[in-house]
């Protein structure tokens, strides 16, 4: 059984950073992806970056491109999203996905950390 937590999120000043972490657990091997998701009241969710674990490939989403680094411990099996220069509209509920690779529909979820910017 696949499971995620995810851990890091907080308060944080607007300008400030804040590295998220998703412990991955459950996969037989390292050919799936992570994704980072957010959603803030009232809006949808949207994708903020995704790595695929095997190659390290990445692809950032444009809702945080240039401002968050992704990132994975094989060793850890943990991936790290890296968010600096953090705007209040930057606050949301973020969550990690595991899929086959990051082009995929379907993904199963962690249970989100809740990521506050303040102005």
């Amino acid at each position: 059984e696949v499971q995620l937590v995810e851990s890091g999120g907080g308060l944080v000043q607007a300008g400030g950073s804040l590295r998220l972490s998703c412990a991955a657990s459950g996969f037989t091997s390292d050919d799936f992806a992570i994704g980072w998701f957010r959603q803030a009241p009232g809006k949808e969710r949207e994708g903020v970056s995704c790595i695929n674990i095997r190659d390290g490939s990445t692809f950032p989403a444009d809702s945080m491109k240039g401002r968050c680094t992704i990132s994975s411990d094989k060793a850890k099996n943990t991936v790290f999203l890296q968010m600096n220069s953090l705007k209040p509209e930057d606050t949301a509920v973020y969550y990690c996905a595991a899929a086959t690779h990051c082009s995929a529909y379907n993904w199963e979820w962690g249970q989100g950390t809740q990521v506050t910017v303040s102005s």
